[in-house]
């Protein structure tokens, strides 16, 4: 029998951006913030030990996303989930525990970020999600992406916290400019690689802004629905989110059939 060869099949590692793909990040990120207060705070561990359970737990949910060689919407967003929680503790624990202002913290991960898209582009000659098909490359991505989280953090506390506009205003505000930019994007033609970037910093303060606000007591601005309540409801909406990924994606495993993939 003739065996059939096949060239080796390059297969994106991150999902294609799509409503879903907004929906179920806005969750991950409101999660983020619940969830790292109920362990710190509620639970009783607190910011430090905190950080070091849910790091090592990330290294361990990273390892098995990038083992894979595809993306699989269990072990992606898995990971999503985790770092939104450690990039919170980030600075959580840089504001908190080691006193540093909000304004440095937002000033000193922009520029984290900055220099991570610039080794990127220097290293890869693009910063595109559409290519995440090789181990540097994903490497980038994720360094990016746990900067974009800590940035959030600290852009959102900034405005609700010290400029004093109340959870409400703040997921408001960053709500407003996020339809700016997709005008941007559908109209004016805005860079679709800058486009993406800008929308996935801001979705992360205007997750958390709502997520503070159903989780902390009328006293201190909020619903009072609590981190537990709050938690578990977005966790649960992430999950019905990813269980219609997988069954979004279950012809793709045909094609992988096709290319002898499987």
């Amino acid at each position: 029998m003739t065996q059939i060869q096949t060239d080796p099949v390059q297969w994106n590692r991150v999902p294609e951006v799509t409503v879903e793909f907004w929906l179920i990040k806005l969750m991950a990120v409101t999660m983020g913030e619940t969830a790292a207060d109920y362990l710190a705070v509620n639970l009783g561990l607190g910011l430090t030990a905190t950080s070091l359970l849910m790091a090592a737990v990330l290294i361990v949910a990273l390892v098995l996303q990038f083992a894979q060689r595809r993306y699989i919407p269990p072990y992606y967003w898995a990971a999503v989930v985790l770092i939104s929680i450690v990039g919170t503790l980030v600075t959580d624990n840089l504001v908190d525990n080691f006193g540093v202002a909000l304004q440095t913290t937002a000033i000193g991960f922009t520029i984290a970020l900055a220099v991570t898209f610039a080794v990127w582009y220097a290293a890869e000659k693009t910063l595109s999600i559409h290519s995440i098909f090789t181990t540097p490359r994903e490497a980038f991505y994720w360094l990016a992406i746990l900067f974009t989280f800590a940035l959030g953090t600290a852009v959102g506390d900034l405005v609700a916290e010290v400029f004093a506009l109340g959870y409400l205003t703040t997921g408001r505000l960053f709500g407003g400019i996020i339809v700016v930019i997709a005008v941007a994007y559908y109209v004016f033609k805005l860079n679709a690689i800058l486009a993406f970037w800008l929308a996935y910093i801001l979705t992360r303060p205007l997750g958390a802004s709502f997520g503070d606000l159903l989780s902390q007591p009328p006293e201190y601005g909020g619903l009072g629905f609590g981190t537990i309540v709050t938690s578990l409801l977005f966790l649960s909406t992430i999950i019905c989110l990813v269980i219609y990924m997988i069954a979004a994606q279950e012809p793709d495993d045909e094609e992988l059939d096709a290319h002898g993939e499987i």
